[in-house]
């Protein structure tokens, strides 16, 4: 049965607004927004001063206020304003995918002991609905991977960096200029972003709260002319993509990387600011789900539809979590990379258990490698990466490790998509 919801909402930035607008408009469901605190008493709002507070505790401690929906950017603020709604007993919505993924263990652990819900979809893959089908659709399938494009705002600056030929610095301000990417577009084009909301499905697909400290993310930030041409050159397009696979019955791996797509790739043609989930299952195959990944008002009907499920009292369940056969993360695999660097002692410093290619591309001065490589050295490298101006992107062949015994796969056949 429905019940009546007042909420307390903080934050009243790209999101704030675009869940008041399509709450606004919204004809099936009716809420209260009592009170709206933000940071800033002097900016500007749309809505009347009087909607507005700056002081926590006037939310945290109204008790006609029984839903909090948390949309503010600083995760370290986040997790205090939703650790204490869940500890006074108020439902709490987030799209805060960082706090989350740094904190989902503990989160998960609050709601059960305080008896209330956290519900977060917007904080994965913005419109698309894929929690709750991970939760509800898939909650007894046995699932092999998720994978996908996570980030809308690096999808849009490589779409127009690959198809309408524009350099990085003018895709990345577009992307800025429409709202896709912050001014500080760190955690977007270095693949963070990605990764946390990996880290939130990871929980849901297979039970396992990896730390996000933990897993390799490589993003987009150094992709330069010549890594495109060389793309292009194989009749592939780059993408940021994010996987999380079985490896066998016991351990699962995930991890964040650009990736070199074939033209029959079901990414390939997922432009602009969309993301792009792909499940694979041992009985349901494949699915594909599509939707804007970026923009206020996409991640504000992820945050309605949190708020009208909690109205008729939903919750996540963790059923994959909660099974006595559990998965552990594993970091036993080698990555085949293309990886494109001006720095050559990199190519032999970094740990290759091979190289199938050398190359340089003399117009542009591309000196580049293909080969293997472990996923721990890839973590223990990554820092490293980054500073030199260097580019990685997966190929998208795995080789499992499993003892002395090695198994060569396709992120797009049995393990990962």
């Amino acid at each position: 049965m429905e019940h009546q919801v007042k909420i307390g909402l903080f934050g009243f930035g790209c999101v704030g607004q675009g869940l008041y607008d399509v709450l606004s408009q919204s004809r099936g469901f009716r809420t209260t927004i009592k009170r709206i605190v933000v940071k800033d008493p002097s900016k500007k709002r749309s809505l009347p001063a009087s909607m507005f507070a700056y002081d926590k505790n006037e939310i945290l401690n109204d008790p006609e206020i029984n839903l909090v929906v948390e949309l503010i950017d600083n995760a370290k603020d986040a997790y205090e304003i939703v650790s204490t709604a869940l500890r006074n007993g108020k439902n709490v919505v987030s799209a805060n995918k960082k706090m989350i993924a740094e904190n989902f263990e503990e989160l998960v652990r609050l709601q059960h002991e305080f008896g209330t819900s956290l519900l977060y979809e917007a904080s994965s893959c913005g419109s698309i609905p894929i929690l709750r089908n991970l939760e509800e659709y898939y909650d007894n399938e046995l699932l092999r991977a998720v994978s996908g494009i996570f980030n809308g705002s690096s999808n849009y600056i490589l779409t127009k960096v690959q198809n309408e030929h524009l350099d990085y610095a003018t895709a990345l301000r577009q992307a800025q200029e429409l709202g896709f990417a912050e001014s500080d577009p760190t955690l977007d084009v270095e693949g963070f972003d990605a990764k946390y909301k990996l880290v939130i499905i990871t929980g849901h697909t297979f039970g396992v709260f990896a730390r996000p400290e933990d897993v390799l993310n490589l993003g987009i930030g150094n992709l330069a002319v010549g890594d495109v041409e060389f793309a292009q050159s194989r009749g592939k397009r780059i993408r940021l993509v994010a996987n999380t696979f079985q490896l066998d019955d016991q351990r699962i791996s995930l991890f964040v990387t650009p990736r070199l797509v074939a033209k029959d790739d079901q990414l390939y043609n997922v432009n602009n600011e969309y993301n792009a989930v792909i499940l694979e299952a041992a009985f349901s195959d494949k699915q594909l789900f599509v939707g804007k990944g970026a923009g206020g008002h996409p991640t504000g009907s992820a945050v309605l539809s949190d708020i009208s499920a909690n109205a008729y009292h939903y919750r996540y369940e963790y059923k994959k979590y909660h099974q006595q056969a559990r998965f552990t993360y594993s970091t036993e695999i080698e990555l085949e990379v293309y990886l494109r660097s001006n720095d050559p002692v990199l190519f032999d410093e970094i740990g290759f258990t091979s190289i199938s290619e050398r190359g340089i591309n003399y117009v542009s001065g591309v000196n580049y490698v293909i080969g293997t490589i472990g996923l721990k050295d890839l973590i223990r490298h990554r820092e490293r990466i980054n500073a030199s101006g260097s580019f990685l992107a997966a190929t998208g062949e795995v080789i499992v490790l499993d003892g002395s015994r090695k198994e060569r796969k396709q992120l797009s056949e049995s393990v990962g998509i």
